[in-house]
């Protein structure tokens, strides 16, 4: 006799999901990196601020609480003051220079020759390797060498005017040796009396020892005398 099948009794199962969830993904490098350099670079920029400001509070302190004097140990400079004639600074506060120079100026005590002028010693001028003889209005070399001479005139002139420098040397026999010249003619329909003018000299020479350098013109009664700087003379070793 066949037996039935129990119905019954429970079968198996079996239900396959086909569309499975995929784990999550972790997160990409880029990202964190880029948020990382953000943040230092918030970080510098607070700190770079910091710094600034200490620094910006020290220098207001300092400058609004200077330090205790001490006692100078010269005088300031603002105490030393141009000289009137020719601005010179005072023998304490001047710097010798390494080689020969003069540089001298015309002055009210000046009293010119006819032809040949002379130099002003008050203040006292820059003269170094270098010596000026009042009398004769000469300017004598020291040391041999190459010397670059100058000369400056302010004039007035109604006719014609004439400005040199010379030298008196014993190579020459004691003879006046012009060494530059400039002269100045006046316009011939020029319509005003006088005409003032200027001339200026320079160039370079070899000079021997007690050579003596002159400024000579034409007729000293035409030098302009208003200012100490506008007439000047001198010489420097080059």
């Amino acid at each position: 006799m066949k037996r039935r099948p129990n119905m019954s009794a429970p079968s198996s199962v079996y239900v396959i999901d086909g569309a499975p969830t995929a784990p999550p993904l972790p997160p990409r490098a880029g990202r964190g990196r880029k948020s990382g350099r953000l943040t230092q670079n918030i970080l510098f920029l607070l700190v770079s601020v910091a710094l600034i400001g200490l620094i910006l509070e020290a220098v207001l302190i300092f400058y609004m609480h200077p330090a205790s004097p001490t006692k100078p140990t010269s005088a300031p400079f603002s105490k030393v003051k141009a000289e009137q004639h020719g601005h010179l600074l005072s023998d304490s506060s001047r710097v010798s220079p390494s080689k020969p120079v003069a540089c001298l100026m015309d002055g009210q005590d000046v009293v010119h020759g006819q032809q040949i002028l002379g130099w002003s010693l008050k203040p006292r001028p820059v003269l170094h390797k270098m010596h000026y003889v009042r009398e004769d209005r000469s300017l004598v070399v020291q040391k041999e060498g190459h010397y670059f001479v100058y000369s400056k005139v302010y004039f007035e002139d109604v006719s014609m005017f004439s400005h040199s420098v010379v030298m008196l040397t014993r190579r020459h026999n004691e003879e006046l040796i012009p060494l530059m010249q400039s002269r100045k003619y006046s316009r011939k329909y020029s319509t005003k009396a006088e005409e003032d003018s200027n001339s200026f000299l320079g160039g370079v020479f070899h000079l021997r020892q007690d050579d003596a350098l002159f400024v000579k013109v034409s007729d000293s009664s035409k030098i302009i005398r208003h200012k100490a700087y506008e007439n000047i003379f001198g010489a420097f070793m080059i």
